[in-house]
């Protein structure tokens, strides 16, 4: 089983793909572990050594939950999963989980810190369906429509949370 899961900032990725993982014994890969600097606010990696982390990755794991919202490695895993996850519950809901989401002490030194770039986060999603490039809307619906494999867009949080395989 390799799931690939992506959606905009605060659709439920981790969520699910957190939830599968332990469901399912797989290896769990949030990508901004990979795409940004470790114990930097913002500060993304270069973009060889993000290809190098996702390559290793999957070079080391034979099944695994990944989740994301970055285009280009979603479209640079998607080839080697066995389901692809399109998380799409609108903006609204979106911008609702941000507000409820809990200390990410991997991405934040403190809470404080994460509540002082909530306001930044929320303007990045709240342009998701109208900015271009590959952490839009439209790149991730370009994504999910040209995949070939099984696949599974979610609009409704209650079906995806109660349908869990």
């Amino acid at each position: 089983m390799r799931i690939l899961v992506f959606g905009n900032s605060g659709s439920g990725k981790t969520t699910l793909a957190r939830a599968l993982a332990a469901a399912h014994g797989l290896a769990h890969l949030d990508l901004d572990s990979v795409v940004w600097e470790p114990g930097q606010i913002a500060v993304q990696r270069p973009a060889d050594a993000i290809a190098a982390s996702l390559r290793q990755f999957l070079t080391d794991h034979d099944t695994w939950a990944i989740e994301g919202c970055y285009g280009e490695l979603v479209e640079a895993a998607s080839p080697r999963c066995t389901e692809l996850i399109f998380l799409n519950p609108g903006l609204a809901t979106c911008l609702a989980n941000n507000r409820r989401r809990p200390w990410e002490p991997h991405k934040y030194a403190s809470m404080q810190q994460q509540n002082a770039m909530l306001e930044v986060l929320q303007a990045w999603v709240s342009d998701y369906y109208t900015r271009t490039g590959p952490w839009s809307y439209e790149a991730h619906r370009r994504i999910f429509d040209s995949h070939i494999g099984p696949k599974v867009e979610y609009t409704d949080l209650l079906v995806r949370t109660s349908g869990l395989r």
